[in-house]
């Protein structure tokens, strides 16, 4: 019988096995003999539970930070790490949210540690928040770990707000933008072309581009918008593809302005994360491992996966980052420094600020120039059109007089 096993390896990571086996328990023995921690064990081509059926909600950025600064009062405040757990979820709305949350207790209940019950969820948690777990329960500071955690997913939201508030107006302007040529191209123009022909004019050569795109537009327009919506499909599937998704990361870090707050954006989040983790208690290496699949940008997250295994056979850290070529001279002085100091955790949380800053500048910056762009572009394009539909007019009043 063939048994599809979640474990956890030593290191933090989270992987999937297909095991043969003749019984469940045989196949826990096995994985455990090896050093793993044990998640779930299930029969291979099982029919999926109603829960599992029905559609999940996502848990929001937002109700996973209310729940660990509750969870860090609870805890601060004398609570038995159960007891912390059944007021949280007692105040849970979430309905999703709060089956994990029982799931969870259960096993804290049942002798399991609160890291290994969330890593259990691993694809709907951070992984990062599991080591982060495991780094506190080592230490023994559970409830300082928790709030080192909240202060750094406040600090990435509200860096990724910035960011998308950031990019949310050019696209409107672009959107809006193109809705108004769109009307232009198929509905107004063509008028003219009726006109004309009544008039039996000669008309201009640009006269003529603009009016023939503008009926194969129109004539094709349907198809045109069809095409359109399955790239979009297209693209958004393959993105989501491990290759796909490097290849569309890699476009977007290659924008102008855009690209480089984005860039910013990964390496201030690895940086983070990585402080994070090593202030928390967790041995370099698999900080890393877990810093660098936290990075969201699917292309920097492949040019970073290297400099794990370069620093577990001896490499230094400031070393095996400056040859992946993603990170500045800057961020490399200061991980330098904090290897020969021994202050990493807090030079990376610098480097983290240091990138901040800048995403912030280049943000104000991006919010100067598009607006007055845009607006020339679009007013020289609209004036384009209606000055090539108008000079056979102005040719025909000419003629008049």
């Amino acid at each position: 019988m063939e048994y599809v096993c979640r474990v956890g390896t030593p290191d933090g990571r989270i992987l999937e096995e297909v095991r043969e086996a003749r019984s469940e328990r045989l196949v826990r023995h096995q994985l455990e003999t090896r050093g793993y921690r044990v998640f779930e064990v299930k029969r291979r081509g099982l029919q999926l539970s109603l829960p599992e059926l029905r559609r999940r909600r996502p848990i929001t950025d937002r109700e996973f930070l209310l729940f660990n600064q509750e969870l860090a009062g609870l805890l601060k405040a004398g609570l038995p790490l159960l007891q912390a757990l059944d007021l949280v979820l007692e105040r849970q709305r979430n309905r999703d949210f709060r089956e994990i949350l029982e799931n969870v207790r259960d096993k804290v209940r049942a002798g399991e540690e609160l890291s290994t019950a969330f890593l259990a969820h691993g694809d709907r948690f951070p992984r990062l928040y599991g080591s982060t777990l495991m780094a506190g329960e080592r230490t023994g500071e559970l409830e300082k770990v928790i709030r080192r955690f909240v202060r750094y997913l406040k600090i990435v939201m509200e860096t990724r707000r910035r960011v998308k508030t950031a990019l949310v107006y050019p696209a409107l302007l672009v959107v809006l933008s193109s809705i108004m040529v769109a009307i232009m191209v198929v509905y107004v123009i063509p008028k003219f072309q009726v006109f004309y022909d009544a008039m039996d004019v000669e008309l201009p050569a640009l006269t003529r581009v603009i009016l023939g795109f503008s009926l194969f537009v129109q004539g094709r327009f349907w198809w045109l918008l069809g095409g359109v919506a399955v790239a979009v499909v297209v693209v958004s599937r393959a993105g989501r593809t491990e290759a796909g998704g490097a290849v569309v990361d890699r476009f977007k870090l290659g924008l102008p302005i855009v690209g480089g707050i984005l860039h910013r954006f990964a390496v201030s989040e690895f940086c983070r994360s990585l402080s994070t983790l090593l202030a928390g208690g967790l041995p370099l290496v698999p900080s890393l491992s877990v810093a660098t699949d936290a990075v969201g940008n699917v292309y920097l997250r492949k040019k970073l996966q290297p400099v794990v295994p370069k620093v577990r056979e001896g490499t230094s850290l400031h070393r095996a980052l400056e040859e992946t070529g993603e990170i500045g001279d800057l961020a490399v002085d200061l991980v330098k420094v904090g290897e020969a100091t021994g202050s990493l955790d807090e030079m990376l949380s610098n480097v983290s600020d240091f990138f901040d800053e800048e995403i912030e500048t280049r943000i104000q910056r991006l919010l100067a120039l598009v607006e007055p762009i845009m607006l020339v572009f679009m007013g020289v394009l609209v004036a384009l059109l209606l000055v090539s539909m108008y000079l056979p007019l102005f040719s025909i009043l000419g003629q008049l007089q």
